[in-house]
């Protein structure tokens, strides 16, 4: 396949286009490269591609294009140039506490930006776009583990919100247009090569450096930490397998789920939870270095627990998450600690 993928440069963006590639998929990926964390890091991921394809024989071909995706003009034009057969959309404006002061941000990207890539499915002829939405659309859902079977009609962030709003603007293409969309709730993805905005890498540069750390609702957060790996392996199973009407969709006692539409949306996660503060303890063994902690309480935009049901993408994709959270610490801090170095 010639397979897009919107926010190539960003962490599980970088993986999966690795993935795609080593398989011998061409990926054309587009990334706006903006400075919401240190651009050096995603470039530094764009090389890591070409690094990681350089001695495979089969690997398929990769192009990389800076495109803002809510360039309308550009989009358009990108769909018509390189007629992918299906779409990754990885691209969005991350960050949970970011969207608080910085609204207009998500609705530039989340929203304007998914609309036009929506619309190059549409005029283009692509046979399933995949997208990435997020299991804070469970928002102030407080029932464990979140199911896809449960309602999520109470973001507690804008950036909620607007994967919220994802799944609704795909299923509206699904239904009128016949595309093919699946949504992917992530619950906290974690490995080499992470965000430096997310806990792995802002906990492992304070303990390594003397600094305190801030420990939200004072440690007693639960959070189903997924692996890298096990996301990718996960994403692509869903991508090879284009999503369907649902047969049995009753319009009277409607699945939230599903649809007589081809459309779906699936929680991916490890389907386990670990608190906070065991977390941090993981850590520090991997590191040799005791955490100094700063405890303080919930922030504002943030949900207690996260906890993913995952049986629909078991039972559809055979999805299989089987990182332990040592092992995928273990694995992380030694990245960290070479590219950091």
């Amino acid at each position: 396949m010639k397979v897009l993928i919107t926010g190539v440069a960003g962490f599980i963006g970088m993986h999966t286009a690795i993935y795609l590639l080593k398989r011998g998929d061409d990926v054309i990926g587009i990334d706006v490269l903006n400075d919401y964390y240190d651009v050096s890091l995603k470039e530094d991921r764009l090389q890591h591609i070409e690094d990681k394809i350089t001695d495979i024989a089969t690997a398929g071909h990769f192009a990389f294009k800076k495109i803002d995706m809510a360039d309308r003009e550009a989009m358009e034009q990108l769909f018509a140039d390189e007629k992918p057969d299906a779409v990754i959309n990885l691209a969005a404006q991350a960050g949970v506490r970011y969207s608080i002061d910085n609204p207009l941000a998500y609705v530039d990207s989340n929203l304007v930006g998914f609309a036009h890539v929506l619309e190059g499915c549409r005029h283009n002829d692509v046979k399933h776009l995949v997208y990435a939405s997020s299991s804070s659309v469970y928002g102030a859902n407080e029932s464990m583990p979140f199911s896809v079977y449960d309602n999520v009609d109470h973001p507690v962030s804008l950036y909620a919100a607007s994967k919220k709003a994802n799944e609704l603007m795909a299923h509206t293409y699904s239904h009128l247009y016949g595309i093919p969309t699946t949504g992917l709730r992530f619950f906290t993805v974690y490995g080499p090569w992470g965000r430096p905005d997310m806990s792995p890498i802002k906990f492992a540069k304070a303990i390594t450096e003397g600094k305190p750390i801030d420990v939200y609702n004072y440690g007693k957060h639960q959070r189903d930490f997924t692996y890298i790996d096990d996301i990718v392996e996960g994403l692509i199973a869903v991508l090879d397998k284009p999503a369907q009407p649902d047969p049995e969709w009753d319009a009277k006692s409607p699945n939230p789920a599903t649809s007589k539409a081809p459309w779906r949306v699936y929680n991916i996660g490890n389907h386990d939870t670990v608190e906070l503060l065991d977390y941090i303890q993981c850590i520090e063994k991997h590191l040799g270095i005791k955490a100094e902690m700063n405890m303080l309480p919930l922030q504002p935009g943030d949900v207690v627990a996260t906890y993913a049901d995952v049986d629909a993408l078991i039972a559809d994709v055979g999805y299989e998450p089987g990182t332990p959270l040592d092992e995928g610490i273990g694995k992380f801090i030694s990245w960290y600690k070479d590219y950091y170095a």
